[in-house]
């Protein structure tokens, strides 16, 4: 199975790349396994998935939860939390 995995801010930063295709062994089918299989591999990723409650996934453009099943060909992005601004009067 190969899976397309985009890093996104502070991802790309410790991960080195912007980018990169991966082949996960069988026994990773979900989302948290990709991360946890993804920073095992070293390479700054695991700084990058150091604190999962900072991690948001997007599969195929789509916000998933980190039980999202993975499929060969999906393209797995990685962010950190947006935040939102002021609505309704700007700031000051």
């Amino acid at each position: 199975m190969t899976v397309r995995i985009l890093y996104f801010a502070y991802f790309r930063e410790r991960a080195g790349r912007a980018s990169e295709d991966v082949s996960p062994p069988g026994d990773v089918t979900t989302v948290a396994q990709l991360m946890a299989w993804l920073a095992a591999r070293g390479e700054g990723r695991e700084k990058a998935f150091a604190d999962a409650a900072l991690v948001r996934v997007a599969v195929n453009q789509n916000y998933v939860k980190m039980d999202h099943p993975i499929k060969p060909g999906d393209e797995v992005a990685f962010f950190p939390p947006v935040t939102g601004g002021a609505t309704g009067g700007g700031a000051a």
